[in-house]
């Protein structure tokens, strides 16, 4: 029963791309090509971009980037969010800065970042951390609220170290949030890479964007966009959504 369902999601969801490219087509016939490229100037221009190297170099520099920055908001904030989590005097008193920090634009950070490193490769990995780190934080924590009291009174009834509590216990729980808000960071990161790489940097896709822009190759910014938006889809499709069905197979909640 599932994999037929799974071939009909497919087939709608190819039908729906080949009448989006179609409608795209239709209006490119009626608007002048600096305002709307047509899908097939577009993809001589991804093909061009693909054969000359420039396009994977530039793909492959953000996603280190932000691979970069998001190791860092998880080295952070999976320790902060357990802390916060473990200490309710502690996340009492940080409990409203963390709302604070997922309000503030990551224009903000990367004008802020451009401030303190200028033109560098730290100026996108710093707006990806800033905005990664209190998603990450967030839902940590939020784990750690959802473990199950009687089982850590049984951890301590039965001796059990600090160190097993914590792997036994409270790791299963925090997990499936931990995930949950890593998969959305990660999202978060990658667009926020693009507006910190435009404004401050001078490689990736950002920087390519802005450039195409400058210049009004409208086939360009077209061709970068669903570059990016490629990539992203085979690592979320490919990569995140395999990952998470095969470590919470054990949830009825999740599709398989």
């Amino acid at each position: 029963m599932k994999t037929p369902m799974r071939g009909r999601v497919a087939l709608q969801r190819t039908a729906l791309l080949v009448l989006f490219i179609l409608a795209w087509w239709v209006a490119s016939l009626f608007t002048p090509v600096y305002v709307l490229p047509g899908p097939d100037r577009v993809a001589q221009r991804l093909w061009m971009l693909a054969t000359e190297g420039d396009l994977f170099g530039n793909l492959f520099t953000t996603l280190v980037r932000v691979l970069a920055g998001f190791a860092v908001a998880v080295v952070i904030g999976v320790p902060g969010g357990i802390l916060l989590g473990s200490n309710r005097a502690l996340g009492a008193f940080f409990e409203p800065v963390l709302p604070v920090m997922n309000t503030v634009s990551s224009a903000i950070w990367a004008i802020f970042a451009i401030i303190w490193f200028g033109l560098s490769p730290l100026t996108p990995i710093f707006v990806v951390l800033m905005t990664a780190l209190p998603l990450i934080i967030t839902n940590v924590w939020q784990g750690t609220q959802a473990v199950n009291a009687d089982f850590v009174e049984l951890a301590h009834t039965l001796r059990f170290s600090r160190m097993r509590t914590l792997w036994k216990i409270y790791v299963p729980s925090i997990l499936p949030y931990f995930f949950s808000g890593a998969r959305l960071a990660f999202g978060f990161g990658w667009r926020v890479s693009l507006v910190a790489e435009t404004l401050g940097a001078s490689s990736g896709v950002g920087y390519r964007l802005r450039q195409a822009s400058d210049l009004i190759q409208t086939d360009q910014v077209f061709a970068w966009t669903i570059a990016q938006i490629v990539m992203m889809v085979i690592i979320e499709i490919g990569i995140l959504a395999p990952l998470e069905r095969h470590l919470f197979r054990w949830r009825r909640d999740v599709r398989t």
